[in-house]
């Protein structure tokens, strides 16, 4: 029988975590293998929230999301200009709507302070209207923080694994992990073996960065000392006709189980307002509510009078992995090999470069052996986007590739050529598709161009249009009549 291929690091979970890892192992001689268990990368956690890198200020110096928030917020920086993925440096406005939230705020800007974030500035409440004249007029101050930025999360997780992938990590979609092999008896140097339904992974460390299921992957490992609990929050996606309603972040002062409802100007030029926070028994509930929708337009109004639900064109829920120690969980365990990086919730995308940096240092304190790689790239093309260039670019663009003169999104302006070459670098969902191009994202929320999308996701992959899913599984859009073969566009479902 023949020895099975062991691998150096086997990573469990490909959100911001996994993937960022995933690149920062790239740099060296390894093999390394990321497993996920939904059809693509980003698809859990990371797919759902603000898209907020912070700017340092919130999390506590004597934690580990306090030590690693601001470094996170430069590596997002360095990622972004090797990546290309969508980034706007807008800052962050924290406002002290009463009075007696002035202490609050001055608290976490002296906290900031303490981090080295530079330039936190106190604002009178003139300075704070002056710079965004949509909030409310009766605020009492504010802090002003220009660190902060946002970004697309999804489309970051994607070039992040897709940049790690280029430098022979193997990425495997659909692999949800179901058991781990229990430790051997005094075989401390045995490999890991890791069972997904399809096959099993050998390895010589294993990552835990599996998010919501990060506790229930330390128990298959025999060391279940982590518990996770799901912290849904609710956001709510305005008409890009709000654009400039605010250009940077707003934060109220903060509670203490949550930074509060925020208004958000996107990187893609919409403001969301959300989230909320509240603690959900099931790890996959991610329904919106009259309730959440009631909470986050009175806070968000409390902030920015001119919010208004009647601009809603999408809206969605995510859930956060919220650790009993209220911290991040991360480091090694005591089974050998074994790593966990759990409870990674806000400022966990934030921290994320910096956590693949710890991560990295932990597994070589371990023994795992790191040898820089001669050809490492750290770049990946940077995708094309259509319609954020110039019109003559336009044109040069259209005149060389005619692709690039056939909207098939209207709404945000996405081209026939950016949808294939986003197919081409690792798009087979809808989903997938729409993450990597923003086509479906805009105010008709796909009404016009799902189908020629899926068209082409069909034609580029050479299966039938019938066997193309949303985001996976069994979420197919065109199903076949039962009574003609599963083949071709012949009913929908």
């Amino acid at each position: 029988m023949d020895e099975p291929n062991v691998h150096d690091v086997v990573i469990i979970g490909g959100g911001v975590v996994g993937a960022t890892l995933a690149r920062a192992l790239s740099r060296f001689e390894l093999d390394v293998v990321l497993l996920e268990a939904r059809a693509d990368v980003g698809f859990g956690v990371s797919k759902a929230n603000s898209g907020i890198v912070h700017s340092g200020l919130h999390a506590p110096p004597g934690t580990l999301k306090g030590r690693l928030e601001y470094p996170g917020n430069l590596g997002w920086r360095r990622l972004h200009a090797e990546l290309g993925f969508g980034f706007t440096p807008v800052g962050e406005v924290m406002v002290a709507v009463e009075p007696d939230e002035l202490a609050t705020i001055e608290r976490i800007r002296e906290q900031g302070v303490a981090k080295g974030v530079p330039g936190i500035t106190t604002w009178t409440a003139h300075q704070a209207l002056t710079a965004q004249p949509s909030l409310n007029p009766e605020i009492a101050g504010a802090v002003w923080a220009p660190t902060a930025c946002v970004i697309n999360p999804t489309e970051a997780v994607m070039l992040v694994a897709e940049a790690a992938r280029r430098n022979r990590v193997r990425i495997a979609v659909d692999q949800p992990v179901v058991a781990i092999d229990p430790p051997g008896s005094g075989q401390s140097t045995a490999p890991l073996v890791v069972h997904t339904p399809t096959r099993r992974w050998h390895g010589r460390f294993v990552v835990n960065a599996a998010g919501l299921f990060a506790d229930e992957i330390a128990e298959m490992a025999g060391v279940g000392e982590v518990a996770i609990r799901a912290r849904k929050g609710e956001e709510y996606l305005l008409d890009r006709r709000r654009q400039g309603l605010v250009t940077s972040i707003v934060f109220p002062a903060p509670r203490p189980t949550s930074k509060g409802t925020l208004v958000i100007p996107t990187v893609d030029g919409n403001v969301m307002v959300g989230p909320t926070a509240h603690e959900v028994d099931d790890k996959l509930d991610t329904s919106t509510t009259e309730d959440g929708a009631a909470e986050v337009f009175t806070n968000a109004r409390r902030l920015v009078p001119a919010v208004s639900e009647r601009d809603v064109i999408a809206q969605f829920a995510g859930l956060r992995p919220v650790a009993d120690t209220r911290d991040f969980v991360v480091g090694a365990t005591e089974r050998p090999g074994f790593v966990n990086a759990a409870g990674i919730q806000s400022p966990g995308l934030t921290a994320a470069p910096a956590l693949a940096d710890l991560l990295v240092d932990i597994l070589a304190d371990e023994g795992l052996e790191l040898v820089e790689s001669a050809d490492w790239d750290p770049h990946v093309p940077a995708p094309v986007r259509f319609a954020s260039l110039s019109t003559v670019e336009q044109r040069r663009l259209a005149s060389q590739d005619s692709r690039y003169g056939q909207l098939l999104c209207r709404c945000e302006l996405i081209t026939a050529a950016e949808v294939e070459q986003a197919i081409d670098r690792g798009a087979h969902t809808l989903d997938g598709l729409k993450f990597r191009t923003r086509a479906g994202m805009g105010r008709c929320q796909g009404a016009f161009c799902t189908w020629p999308c899926l068209a082409r996701l069909a034609d580029r992959s050479g299966q039938p249009v019938t066997t193309v899913t949303k985001r996976g599984g069994n979420s197919w859009i065109v199903r076949p009549r039962d009574d003609r073969p599963r083949h071709g566009a012949t009913g929908v479902g």
